[in-house]
């Protein structure tokens, strides 16, 4: 996926989930956050951040912060990208795909996608993962409720003979490997082991990025333990 009309700057502060003050050619710009976690590693002071400009004129903000260094590398944090990208890379993730559907309803959730193959029946969620420490990302940077509902639900598609995906997406590249983040929140790490116990597919990527592109690189290590 690509963005469009991109501009450097650097982070000043963030006074809301929503906005984050940069400066930007030399004067402080209020831009749209997309990213409502708390990515207190990534929104240091002074780090270079990268905007998109809006084609909205009547927009509040007139830019989106969607990527940022911390140090020297680049992390995209737009919580929207992770699903463009995994529905771009559907196709070398599962042969003979014949229909990809995003954003479906089964029972009480709302999965990020179904996908029929010729020989099965898919629901998939899709999480973005924008903390790292040393190489290693974690999920999630903050307790989600939400997150624990759609884990439970799509090991109940799995008990009733569909095939079921997580797929955790690194928004950033050259990470060793992937582990639920147990300090921020045991119950999902829990859910999680469940889950795979139960047959759900568990996989993570990591990507490639630019200030104005995000695309999926490689396949990296899940370690889900007990």
């Amino acid at each position: 996926m690509n963005y469009h009309k991109i501009k450097q700057g650097y982070f000043i502060s963030r006074p809301n989930r929503f906005l984050a003050n940069v400066m930007l050619d030399g004067k402080v710009e209020v831009c749209h956050v997309k990213n409502t976690g708390r990515c207190k590693e990534l929104l240091m002071e002074g780090a270079i951040v990268f905007l998109e400009e809006s084609s909205n004129p009547k927009r509040k903000t007139k830019y989106d912060l969607v990527a940022i260094y911390k140090g020297d590398r680049l992390i995209n944090m737009d919580s929207q990208a992770p699903n463009k990208v995994v529905q771009e890379y559907l196709p070398q993730i599962f042969q003979d795909v014949v229909c990809i559907r995003p954003e479906t309803q089964y029972k009480n959730s709302r999965f990020d996608f179904y996908v029929e193959t010729e020989q099965d029946k898919i629901f998939i969620e899709v999480k973005g993962v924008t903390l790292e420490e040393n190489g290693v990302v974690r999920f999630p940077d903050a307790p989600t409720e939400r997150g624990l509902k759609h884990i439970q639900e799509l090991v109940t598609c799995k008990k009733e003979g569909y095939q079921a995906y997580i797929i955790f997406v690194a928004q950033m590249e050259g990470v060793t490997y992937f582990e639920p983040n147990v300090e921020t929140q045991p119950e999902f790490a829990r859910e999680l082991y469940l889950a795979k116990k139960a047959g759900v597919e568990i996989l993570c990527f990591d990507c490639r990025v630019t200030p104005d592109s995000l695309e999926i690189y490689q396949e990296v290590p899940c370690k889900i333990d007990h």
